[in-house]
C-alpha cells in the first residue's frame, strides 16, 4: 500500500454518519478519477437523479503520488459527481484543482472524501488528522470563498496566517503542524444554486466545469477544512528522488544560463514553442508573460514549474491561464500599447479565446479591471470559463438591440462600461445574488439563450460559440479535432492539452515568421511513437480534411481518452506538464512521454507499471463512465456539434500537421467546417473501435467482458441498455 495511507473517508450529510472505506477495495483502480467513479457506481443505484438530488455522490480523490515529491503529480485532487451545468443533461462529469488540498488530506491519512446525502442546516466540514467534525456554517452561509477561508483556518489554528505550531490535539504525542488548513469553499453563487458555481481552494485553485459549487449548495455543505501531520509511505525514496533529478537534468530548463531562461520565456524569441504540454518549458502565468520583475512564482505543493503568480498589486494572485484573461479582450482601437499591426495579426491568426491568451501575453499585463475581476470571479465561486465567451455574446446582443432595458431581454447593465470594473463587478454580483439577468445566466449561458427563446437560432450562427453539451469554446473542434470530440463523445471540454502543441507550436512560430522547431513528419514521428497500443500510425496526428474522419483519428481519440482517464486523472499528473511528447530544449526534440509516467508511479508504489499498463486501465475507466452515461439516458443520436461548426467556416488561422499532395506539411485550415454526414460515419467507427454499439454507442458485453467488466454488462442488461455486439 505504499503511496497510499489507507482509509477514504465516507460521509453522509443526512444523518451525520462517519464512517471509512479501505482503500484496499478499490486499489485495482489505483486512484483519482477511476477510483472515484468506482465508488459512484458502487453507491449510487439510480444514475438517472438529478444532480441537485440529495442522492448524488460527491468523490474527491487523491492518487498514490498526491504528497509525494513526485514531479507534476504531488497536489491534484479529482472531483466527481453527476454534474448540474452541461445541458439538456447533467452528465456524470468531473473537474480537478491543485494547490495545497490534496497533499493536506494524505497527511490527514485520508486517500478521499465521500459525500453523501443532505443537511438540513449549512455545515463545513473539519478534518484534522483522522479526528473529523461536522461543523455549523450558518455564520460562513453568504460569505466568499476567501473570507470563508480566512474565518475557518483561524477558527482552527487561532489566527489566519501560518508559520507557528500548531498542536492539534491535547496529549503527548498528537500531531502538530507549522501549516494553516487546507480549505475547499463555495461562495454565494453556489449557496444559490448556480448552475456557474465552483468550488475555490485558496485564491485561485478551482474545480469549475461541471457546477459542482451548486450540487455542494444543494447539500448545504459550504466547506471542507483538512489540516494533517502524517506523512506518505513512499516505497523507493531513493528511486523517486532519482526520477526527479532524472527529469531536471534531461528534460529541464537551466535556470543558471540566463540567455536560455530569456530565450525560452519569451513568445518572440527564436525557440517560440511556448508549450503548454512541453515540460521544457516551465509555464509562466499567461497575464505576466512579461511581468517576471513584478511578480514571482507560486506553485502547487510539490511543483517544480510555477504557473501562477503572486505579484506587486495583490491582484490576481495565484489564478493562471483562462482566469487571468477572463475579462481581457482585443480591441485594436482602444489598446495603444500594443502595435495595432501586431494586434490585427494575432486576431487575424487565432481570434476568440487564443487571441485573448496571446494578447495578454504579447502586452505583458492586464489592467487593474482584468485582474479584480479574475479575483472577484474567485471569490464569489464562479465559473470563469462560462463567462470569457458568455460576456462577448451578451456585448453583441446588446449592439444588436436585442438586450438592454426595455428590451427583449431586460437588462439594466451598464454596457457603456465595458471593459472597465464597474461592469463586471455588477454582472458578477447579479449572477451570485440571482437577481435580474443574473437569474438567467446563474442556469449557464445556453439554458439562459434557452429561456431567451434564441438557443437554436445562436447554436445555428456561432453567435453563442458553445459547442458541445451547452458548454463553452474551448480549442475549436474544426482544428484542435480530437478535443472536439474527445469533448463530445465524453461529458465536458476535456480541458486535456496532451496534443494542444500540434496547434500552437506551428501556429504561433508561422503567426510570427519564424519556422517550426520541427517538421510536421518529424512531429507526427515523435508523437505517433508513444502512442500505444496504435504506436508509429503517424496518421493518427493527420489534421487534413480527407483524414479528420478517418480511423486514424478515431485512434488518436481512443489513445487520449485512455490517456486522460489513467494518467492525469487517476494517477494525477499536472496536465500542463504531462505528456511531454515536444521537448524543446532537447536536440533530438523528444521529451519524456511514456518513460516518465510510470518511473515515478513505480518509485512511489513498488509496482511495476509500464506505460500501456496503465492505458489498459485507462480503457477500463472510459469504458465505466460510459456505462454511466449509458444508464442516465446517453444515446448516439445526442452526440453531436452545435450548428454553427457544420454550417460555419473557421474564421481564424490555424496550422496543424497533415498531408498534402502527398507529404507532410503544417496545413492551414482556417475556412475549414465539420461534414456532419462523414461525423456520423466517423462516430460508427469510433464505437467499433472502442467495442461498443454503432447504433447507440451503449457498452457491449463483449467488449466490457474483454476488459474484465463483466458485472457492467449484467447491470447494463437489467436496465435494457446493453449495446449489442456489431462487426
Amino acid at each position: 500500500m505504499s503511496g497510499y495511507v489507507g482509509r477514504i473517508l465516507r460521509l453522509n450529510l443526512s444523518d451525520r454518519k462517519i464512517s471509512f472505506i479501505d482503500t484496499k477495495e478499490y486499489e485495482a483502480w489505483v486512484g483519482g478519477h477511476g477510483i472515484g467513479s468506482a465508488i459512484f457506481w458502487t453507491l449510487v443505484k439510480d444514475k438517472t437523479i438529478d444532480g441537485f438530488d440529495e442522492r448524488n455522490v460527491v468523490t474527491i480523490m487523491t492518487s498514490p503520488l498526491t504528497g509525494t515529491i513526485a514531479t507534476g503529480g504531488a497536489s491534484r485532487v479529482e472531483v466527481q459527481c453527476i454534474g448540474v451545468q452541461s445541458h439538456p443533461i447533467g452528465w456524470f462529469t468531473r473537474s480537478n484543482l491543485g494547490g495545497r488540498f490534496g497533499p493536506m488530506l494524505k497527511f490527514a491519512g485520508w486517500d478521499g472524501i465521500v459525500i453523501e446525502g443532505k443537511s438540513e442546516e449549512p455545515v463545513w466540514l473539519d478534518i484534522r488528522d483522522r479526528e473529523i467534525r461536522i461543523r455549523d456554517a450558518r455564520d460562513l452561509w453568504g460569505m466568499d470563498t476567501w473570507e470563508t477561508q480566512r474565518r475557518i483556518w483561524k477558527e482552527v489554528t487561532g489566527r489566519s496566517s501560518q508559520g507557528q505550531w500548531v498542536e492539534l490535539g491535547d496529549s503527548p504525542g498528537d500531531g502538530r503542524t507549522t501549516q494553516k488548513p487546507a480549505v475547499m469553499a463555495i461562495g454565494p453563487a453556489g449557496e444559490r444554486l448556480a448552475r456557474v458555481g465552483a468550488i475555490i481552494h485558496d485564491a485561485g485553485n478551482a474545480a469549475g466545469q461541471g457546477g459542482f459549487g451548486a450540487v455542494w449548495g444543494a447539500k448545504n455543505l459550504k466547506a471542507i477544512s483538512v489540516i494533517g501531520t502524517g506523512s506518505v509511505p513512499v516505497a523507493n525514496p531513493a528511486a523517486l528522488l532519482e526520477a526527479r533529478l532524472w527529469a531536471k537534468k534531461n528534460y529541464s530548463l537551466d535556470v543558471d544560463d540566463p540567455s536560455k531562461v530569456e530565450n525560452e520565456y519569451s513568445l518572440m524569441g527564436d525557440t517560440n514553442t511556448r508549450s503548454l504540454s512541453s515540460f521544457g518549458t516551465p509555464p509562466v502565468p499567461i497575464t505576466f508573460w512579461k511581468r517576471r520583475e513584478h511578480s514571482r512564482p507560486q506553485a502547487c505543493m510539490g511543483c517544480p514549474a510555477g504557473c501562477r503568480a503572486r505579484n506587486d498589486s495583490g491582484l490576481g494572485n495565484e489564478s493562471a491561464c483562462a482566469e487571468s484573461v477572463l475579462y481581457s479582450y482585443p480591441d485594436i482601437q482602444k489598446n495603444s500599447g500594443l502595435k495595432t499591426k501586431i494586434l490585427t495579426t494575432i486576431v487575424e491568426y487565432l481570434g476568440g479565446f487564443e487571441a485573448a491568451l496571446m494578447y495578454a501575453m504579447l502586452e505583458g499585463q492586464n489592467s487593474a479591471a482584468a485582474y479584480k475581476a479574475t479575483d472577484l470571479c474567485q471569490r464569489l465561486g464562479i465559473n470563469a470559463f462560462e463567462f470569457m465567451h458568455g460576456m462577448r455574446y451578451l456585448v453583441d446582443l446588446q449592439k444588436m438591440g436585442v438586450l438592454g432595458p426595455g428590451k427583449e431581454i431586460d437588462c439594466d447593465l451598464p454596457f457603456d462600461e465595458f471593459g472597465e470594473y464597474a461592469f463586471v463587478e455588477q454582472l458578477f454580483q447579479m449572477v451570485a445574488d440571482r437577481r435580474g439577468i443574473g437569474d438567467d445566466l446563474a442556469e449557464g449561458f445556453a439554458r439562459a439563450a434557452e429561456r431567451w427563446g434564441r438557443l437554436e437560432e445562436d447554436l445555428e450562427t456561432g453567435l453563442l460559440q458553445y459547442p458541445h453539451w451547452g458548454l463553452p469554446l474551448h480549442y475549436d473542434p474544426r482544428f484542435q479535432v480530437e478535443w472536439g470530440y474527445g469533448s463530445i463523445v465524453g461529458d465536458r471540454d476535456i480541458n486535456e492539452h496532451g496534443l494542444n502543441v500540434l496547434f500552437w507550436m506551428p501556429t504561433a512560430s508561422i503567426a510570427t515568421r519564424n519556422e517550426p522547431i520541427v517538421s510536421a513528419e518529424e512531429v507526427a514521428r515523435i508523437f505517433t511513437d508513444q502512442m500505444a497500443p496504435f504506436q508509429g500510425d503517424m496518421k493518427m496526428v493527420d489534421y487534413s480534411t480527407e483524414n479528420i474522419y478517418s480511423k486514424h483519428m478515431a485512434k488518436t481519440v481512443a489513445w487520449h481518452r485512455r490517456y486522460t482517464r489513467f494518467w492525469k486523472q487517476s494517477v494525477s499528473y499536472c496536465d500542463i506538464l504531462f505528456p511531454d511528447f515536444l521537448n524543446p530544449l532537447r536536440d533530438d526534440k523528444r521529451g519524456m512521454a511514456g518513460a516518465a509516467e510510470p518511473k515515478f508511479l513505480n518509485a512511489v508504489t513498488g509496482h511495476k507499471f509500464d506505460f500501456e499498463a496503465g492505458l489498459e486501465i485507462g480503457q477500463r475507466i472510459w469504458n465505466l463512465d460510459n456505462a454511466i452515461w449509458t444508464l442516465q439516458g446517453r444515446h448516439r443520436d445526442m452526440v453531436h456539434f452545435a450548428d454553427y461548426i457544420y454550417k460555419q467556416p473557421l474564421g481564424a488561422a490555424a496550422y496543424m500537421p497533415g498531408m498534402q499532395d502527398g507529404k507532410w506539411d503544417y496545413i492551414n485550415v482556417k475556412k475549414r467546417s465539420l461534414d456532419k454526414a462523414k461525423f456520423e460515419e466517423w462516430k460508427t467507427t469510433y464505437y467499433k473501435l472502442e467495442g461498443w454499439d454503432p447504433e447507440t454507442g451503449w457498452p457491449s458485453r463483449k467488449g466490457l467482458e474483454s476488459l474484465g467488466m463483466g458485472p457492467l454488462a449484467d447491470e447494463l442488461e437489467k436496465n435494457g441498455k446493453l449495446g449489442r455486439e456489431k462487426t
